[in-house]
């Protein structure tokens, strides 16, 4: 297959128009109190509440929707720890086509529960011991299906930049936007939207303390590699960032920093409490960092993404309990 181009803004565009209708144009946030807290004006976008409860419905939908005859005959396959899976099989679901996804036999609960329920094939490995996209590439050989990782991929990215697009599009332009950072996939395709639409705007991502391989790679001006990181927040829990999402993250964010899994707790407790959402732990990264000042937002404009609201209600409750 030959390989696409790096995105640009015209594909975030483009993917706005494929996904149109059928994604939710999730609502845009405040709250009086992160304002007084960081002396800012806070616009919490909430992908939180997009389908199948993240922003990775965006990617996904956009990815499938390019699909010639022949490829949605044999079907979509991907690997994913849990939001991503489920955004392939509801995707497959919606475009009538079968979804294989390769899942870590550790990923929560809810997450593979809810992959099954759109009608995904899960086949689960284990992340310590086994490579996903080694098994994803060889199953997708044997069986003729299409492989949509669940980053790496100008399809995936545009789409999730759309998130953002719609974000400054009802805002007005920021000086600042805050975006978690696993893959890069939501941050890379953010970046493009804020380079385009609010020129000005300083891109921050944010990782988890134990898995801050972006911002070594940001640092180094190559991908880093590391081992796989102990961390709550399980959707950012990568290795390395991707080719095409290092290189948008390279060219166009500003920075990196990371918040710790405690405060990814504060972060869940926030929103529970004061803005009555559900928000797991790796979409609380963004808030996180403002809420807690590592980087300084007094008196600036700043987007937070709220990247998704998957979480175990048992887990959930020894969070805020």
């Amino acid at each position: 297959m030959q390989a696409l181009p790096v995105p640009t803004y015209d594909d975030v565009v483009d993917a706005a128009a494929r996904i149109e209708g059928i994604a939710h144009r999730t609502p845009v946030l405040t709250s009086t109190t992160a304002n007084e807290r960081t002396g800012a004006s806070i616009f919490f976008k909430c992908e939180n509440l997009q389908r199948m409860g993240a922003f990775k419905f965006r990617g996904a939908y956009n990815a499938i929707s390019h699909f010639d005859a022949e490829q949605r005959k044999a079907g979509v396959l991907t690997f994913s720890s849990g939001n991503h899976a489920q955004a392939i099989a509801l995707s497959a679901r919606l475009a009538g086509i079968h979804a294989t996804i390769i899942m870590p036999h550790d990923a929560p609960a809810a997450k593979v529960a809810a992959t099954r329920g759109y009608g995904g094939e899960v086949i689960v490995y284990d992340r310590y011991k086994e490579d996903r996209e080694a098994i994803g590439r060889r199953l997708a050989e044997e069986r003729g299906m299409t492989l949509i990782p669940p980053y790496d991929h100008p399809h995936v990215m545009a789409g999730q930049g759309t998130a953002v697009k719609e974000l400054i599009e009802e805002t007005g332009p920021l000086d600042m936007l805050f975006v978690c950072l696993g893959g890069g996939g939501l941050l890379s395709g953010s970046a493009l939207s804020a380079a385009a639409l609010s020129p000005q705007c300083q891109i921050t991502g944010v990782e988890p303390e134990a898995g801050n391989d972006g911002q070594q790679s940001l640092a180094r001006g190559e991908r880093v590699r590391i081992d796989v990181p102990k961390t709550i927040a399980d959707g950012a829990a990568t290795q390395q960032l991707g080719v095409y999402t290092f290189e948008v993250i390279q060219r166009l964010v500003q920075q990196i920093v990371t918040v710790s899994d405690a405060q990814l707790v504060d972060a869940m407790r926030f929103f529970a409490q004061r803005m009555k959402i559900v928000v797991e732990p790796t979409g609380c990264l963004a808030a996180a960092a403002v809420l807690n000042g590592i980087v300084p937002v007094k008196g600036r404009r700043v987007g937070v993404v709220i990247s998704g609201g998957n979480v175990d209600l048992e887990r959930l409750g020894q969070f805020l309990g």
